[in-house]
C-alpha cells in the first residue's frame, strides 16, 4: 500500500489520448490520461465509464446533447452509450474503469491501446 501523488504520475504522461494505469481495485483500473482536441466516436458494449476532472475541462459529447465537465467534476458514461470526449485546452482526467475496457470501444483504429502502460 502505497499512496498516489496524481501531480507527480501526470507530470509522467506528455502524450494526450493515451490512458494510464495508476491503481487497480475489485476488477477496476484507475487510470491517469490527458486530453486535448477531439477522441472518436465510439461506445462500450459491456462497460460504464467514470470521467473524472482533476484540472481544466472538457466536452462529452453525446448524439444527442453536449455535456461540459469541469474541474472537480465527473460523469459517467453507461455501457452501450456511443459518446466522443473533446477538449479545446488540455485537460487532465481520472477514469475508473473495468480493467478490460478498451479506450475506443469495439471501433478499433489507430487510436487504440491494446496494452496499457502502468506509472
Amino acid at each position: 500500500m502505497k499512496k498516489v501523488s496524481l501531480t507527480q504520475k501526470l507530470e509522467g504522461i506528455q502524450d494526450h489520448w493515451s490512458p494510464r494505469i495508476v491503481g487497480e481495485l475489485n476488477g477496476q483500473h484507475v487510470r491517469l490520461v490527458k486530453f486535448k482536441g477531439e477522441f472518436v466516436w465510439h461506445q462500450h458494449e459491456h462497460e460504464d465509464e467514470l470521467f473524472m476532472v482533476l484540472n481544466g475541462a472538457f466536452d462529452m459529447q453525446f448524439r444527442d446533447r453536449t455535456e461540459t465537465i469541469s474541474e472537480g467534476e465527473f460523469i459517467i458514461v453507461p455501457r452501450g452509450t456511443e459518446h466522443c470526449p473533446r477538449a479545446e485546452d488540455e485537460v487532465h482526467v481520472m477514469l475508473f474503469e473495468p480493467a478490460e475496457t478498451v479506450n475506443t470501444g469495439s471501433i478499433g483504429g489507430s487510436r487504440t491501446i491494446d496494452k496499457l502502460e502502468h506509472l
